[in-house]
C-alpha cells in the first residue's frame, strides 16, 4: 500500500520509535531509523536539552551514523522525532539538511511530553523548498492509544 513511502525516525527515549512502529503497522511503509554516535546525548532529558541547545547555538548538528536508501525512490517521507525545547530534535534537523535535491512531500510526526510548542512550524522552516503535509503529534502518555490517531492521519495523507 505504501511502496513509495519511507518512515524516517530518530528516537532518543524510545517514544518516537514506538510511534514509528505504529505508523509502519498502519502503512506498511519502509523504515529508516536515524542514529548518532554512541554517547552523543546523555541519558538525562535536561542534560540532553543542554547538549542540543549547544548544538543549535554553534550550528554543529550531530553527524548521522545510519545509512539510508536512495530517497528519490520515495514520493513521501514521514519524518519523526522527539520535541526538544519546542523544536525539531537536532538529529532530525541534521537529516532535513541533507534533503537537498529530494522532490517528494514530507510529513512530520513527533512525540512530546505534553508541550509540542511550534514543532510543525519549525519543521516547515527547515525544508522551505518542499511540500509539507500535516503532521501527527502524540504525547508520550498517549502512545498506547496511538493507532487510532495514526489511522486517521494516514487516511488524510493517502487520500491526497
Amino acid at each position: 500500500m505504501a511502496e513509495n513511502v519511507l518512515i524516517v525516525a530518530y528516537s532518543w527515549s524510545g517514544h518516537t520509535a514506538q510511534l514509528a512502529t505504529a505508523i509502519q503497522r498502519t502503512t506498511g511503509a519502509d523504515r529508516l531509523d536515524l542514529t548518532v554516535a554512541a554517547g552523543m546525548f546523555p541519558d538525562d532529558m535536561y542534560a540532553t536539552a543542554d547538549v542540543a541547545n549547544q548544538q543549535l547555538a554553534s550550528d554543529q548538528l550531530p553527524t548521522l551514523t545510519s545509512e539510508w536508501p536512495r530517497l528519490d525512490q520515495y514520493q513521501l517521507l514521514l519524518i519523526g522525532g522527539p520535541v526538544w525545547s519546542a523544536k525539531v530534535a537536532t538529529p532530525v534537523r541534521s537529516f532535513l539538511q541533507q534533503l537537498q535535491g529530494y522532490r517528494g512531500t514530507v510529513a512530520p510526526f513527533y512525540t512530546d511530553a505534553g508541550t509540542p510548542g511550534e514543532y510543525e512550524a519549525d519543521f516547515a522552516k527547515l525544508v522551505p523548498n518542499l511540500p509539507v503535509a500535516t503532521g501527527l503529534g502524540v504525547a508520550a502518555s498517549e502512545l498506547a492509544q496511538a493507532d487510532q490517531a495514526v489511522a486517521k492521519w494516514w487516511q488524510k495523507l493517502s487520500n491526497k
